[in-house]
């Protein structure tokens, strides 16, 4: 594994625990329940996504878990600025997660177009 795929799997990590407590936060503080799940679901499938393409068998589907984590974060990006002009999150707490979930999807585009180059 080269290191710039340990930085995506561990700031994937990292996302996906701020997710978690976000949707917590959302279930506890907002009784937010729909948007909160939606939101579980996208920003953990990221990680998810991307510890499964280590695994993968092949190339191709190495491409496709990545692609599909890139798939997942541009959903997470659409819930994030949804439940920040809903009011649901303050722009500061949507400034962070969007800054972080911004970063993945340039990490994940970057390796999937290295990773199309070299075949």
């Amino acid at each position: 594994m080269i290191m710039s795929e340990n930085i995506l799997q561990e700031k994937s990590y990292k996302f996906a625990l701020r997710i978690v407590k976000l949707s917590q936060y959302l279930n506890d503080e907002k009784h937010e329940y729909v948007l909160s799940k939606k939101i579980l679901d996208s920003g953990t499938a990221i990680g998810v996504l991307i510890e499964e393409a280590k695994q993968g068998e092949n190339r191709a589907d190495f491409l496709q878990k990545f692609s599909i984590a890139n798939k997942e974060a541009f959903k997470t990006n659409f819930w994030l600025r949804l439940l920040r002009d809903g009011d649901f999150l303050s722009e500061k707490q949507a400034a962070s997660l969007l800054a972080d979930c911004e970063e993945l999807q340039k990490m994940l585009i970057s390796s999937l177009k290295t990773t199309k180059k070299s075949d």
